[in-house]
């Protein structure tokens, strides 16, 4: 696995990450997404369904919590996930925690971490989380971590703890790495944890830097974890500390102002559980990220007639944020447009906005799938266009266009 950077723009990462996949043929844009899944399958979507959208991500992500009590049905199978999930020949990562999920806090000793699965709390030792990677075979995974620091009035003394542990953890996990048939080719990446303190964050980034990591995993900066001001003050600084050659993803950030914050920091990867969180939510993606409007937007525009521009949330909760319509609203039952004028997935091109309105309210299971449909297409459109703006030195534009999100379909 090798990053290749083709420009740095305003702190922009922009560039190819190469060598991925048993074959090592696959390549990942950066700045891009990981395919978000839960059990190794995206969320009411088939593997047929899913290959109707286009330009998926090469990198399919996968969690523990989700997979530790099929363990021994895996390590019986002796293939790895991508086999018996159906994932063809996709690059798998391999995260520690759904990032969708809620996990209760407060299970993290000195000699383990603990996952939440269907069944209750599971244990982990640092063998136990290298025999459950060992059974997933993943191409790349974060190594086991203590990142229980996020939550507001962490002290000092338990955020130094956390990042000693998480250390000490890597140290492990590269010993067992080194003795793993099944992880012979595969690439850890080491977790940069600190909470909010900068110190912490700056040692935690400079010890891991110094391990032989493929690469490195920016935690503890949820949406509902720190002031978007704070969070990327403290990613420029760790990005600082880190090598260049090696790319940098971050765990719990989805929100499109976030996420082009993120990358003006440093960061290269995302997860995308943020369209799955709008699904469940019955919403669907509307957020404007064309740099050129078409000639009748550009016209009202310049006449200074669009609407007004709508605050964003700041509190990183789980209401409706302003890139979304909630397609359960009343005002949709009459409405035969399609969800977002001009977008090419299947939802959009085929049914309209009233049918997704009664799909919802009579809880029929093919609301999720247009609108998982639908919600992929928008973010992986997101993701290209903020690689174009990048490379075409158009990012104030880029940003201007998504930012401002109009009131109004």
């Amino acid at each position: 696995m090798k990053l290749e950077l083709s420009r740095v723009v305003q702190g922009c990462r922009l560039g190819v990450l190469t060598g991925l996949g048993k074959s090592g043929q696959h390549s990942l844009e950066v700045p891009g997404c990981l395919l978000y899944t839960r059990c190794a399958t995206v969320p009411h979507l088939t593997q047929d369904t899913l290959h109707t959208l286009r330009d998926l991500p090469s990198v399919t992500q996968v969690s523990v919590d989700s997979l530790a009590e099929h363990h021994e049905v895996l390590e019986e199978f002796k293939e790895g996930v991508r086999k018996f999930a159906g994932l063809h020949d996709a690059a798998v990562f391999c995260s520690l925690y759904d990032s969708a999920n809620t996990s209760p806090a407060g299970h993290v000793t000195n000699k383990t971490v603990s996952v939440w699965g269907s069944g209750g709390r599971i244990e982990l030792t640092v063998a136990r989380f290298m025999a459950i990677q060992a059974a997933i075979q993943p191409d790349c995974y974060q190594s086991m971590a203590d990142g229980e620091t996020w939550q507001a009035g962490t002290s000092r003394k338990r955020v130094r703890k956390a990042v000693d542990r998480t250390l000490a953890h890597l140290d492990e996990c590269l010993v067992l790495h080194q003795k793993t048939q099944e992880l012979k080719q595969a690439e850890i990446f080491g977790v940069v944890e600190g909470g909010d303190i900068l110190e912490e964050r700056l040692r935690s980034a400079r010890e891991t830097a110094k391990r032989p990591v493929g690469g490195f995993v920016l935690d503890g900066f949820h949406s509902a974890a720190m002031e978007q001001d704070v969070r990327v003050q403290l990613i420029k600084a760790t990005s600082a500390e880190l090598p260049q050659e090696k790319p940098r993803l971050v765990l719990g950030v989805g929100r499109p102002d976030e996420v082009i914050s993120c990358v003006e920091a440093g960061v290269d990867l995302f997860e995308s559980f943020f369209p799955f969180q709008v699904t469940e939510r019955g919403c669907a993606l509307s957020f404007n990220y064309t740099i050129d409007p078409d000639p009748e937007t550009a016209v009202l525009e310049f006449n200074g007639e669009m609407p007004a521009v709508k605050k964003l949330n700041s509190n990183g909760d789980e209401n409706t944020t302003p890139y979304e319509m909630n397609l359960k609203d009343k005002r949709y039952q009459d409405d035969f447009r399609p969800l977002v004028e001009g977008c090419s997935c299947y939802c959009c091109k085929k049914h309209m906005r009233v049918y997704v309105h009664h799909l919802l309210v009579t809880n029929e299971l093919l609301a999720g799938v247009l609108l998982m449909l639908h919600n992929m297409e928008h973010y992986l459109g997101f993701f290209k266009a903020l690689r174009e703006a990048i490379a075409s030195d158009r990012l104030q534009d880029f940003k201007n266009r998504v930012l401002h999100c109009r009131e109004g379909d």
